[in-house]
């Protein structure tokens, strides 16, 4: 190790030897990309460098705007279920802390009170209930587990794609209906 630090400590203050060193390699390696733009000095003036930018914009991409592709249902899915773990998620903390927050506001939560609190609400308000928190569970937990068959590499050519995409919605239906009617 000692040895080739003094190589390469030889070589790289020794010019004549750099060069006999590196004779055969190429004055720029490839995949070095040299990128020449035009020095802009320090007292320039904004606007100046505002009509520099201008001119740049002009050679740029234009990157397309969503309104222009068809949309899919890989759209639709990766999005809801980016919402619905959010959603759960936040209910999730917001339902811990204001458990926690409860006994000090003078609020008693507990079974009982729970009970008696869902056995008078009217029955529509109770299915309303439970599809609202039903739907976004049952379509999370089903893409997830979709999710954890790709992770797998099954199911990941684009046919199979749309079939679990249109099974995880055909179960959140299902599963969604039935934890309502419970």
């Amino acid at each position: 190790m000692l040895a080739t630090r003094s190589i390469l400590k030889t070589v790289a203050q020794n010019p004549s030897t750099r060069n006999i060193a590196f004779k055969n390699v190429a004055a720029a390696p490839l995949g070095v990309r040299h990128f020449n733009a035009s020095p802009i000095s320090k007292a320039q003036s904004p606007d100046a460098e505002s009509e520099i930018l201008r001119q740049q914009r002009k050679f740029r991409p234009v990157s397309p705007h969503l309104q222009i592709y068809q949309p899919q249902i890989t759209w639709y899915l990766s999005g809801l279920h980016r919402i619905t773990g959010a959603a759960l998620g936040g209910a999730f903390y917001l339902a811990a802390m204001g458990y926690l927050a409860a006994p000090s506001l003078g609020v008693t939560i507990d079974t009982a009170s729970a009970v008696s609190a869902v056995a008078a609400a009217p029955v529509a308000a109770k299915v309303l209930a439970k599809t609202t928190l039903a739907a976004p569970f049952v379509f999370h937990s089903l893409n997830g587990i979709r999710h954890l068959f790709w992770d797998a590499t099954k199911f990941v050519d684009i046919k199979n794609v749309y079939k679990t995409g249109y099974a995880v919605l055909g179960g959140t239906v299902v599963g969604t209906l039935y934890l309502a009617s419970l």
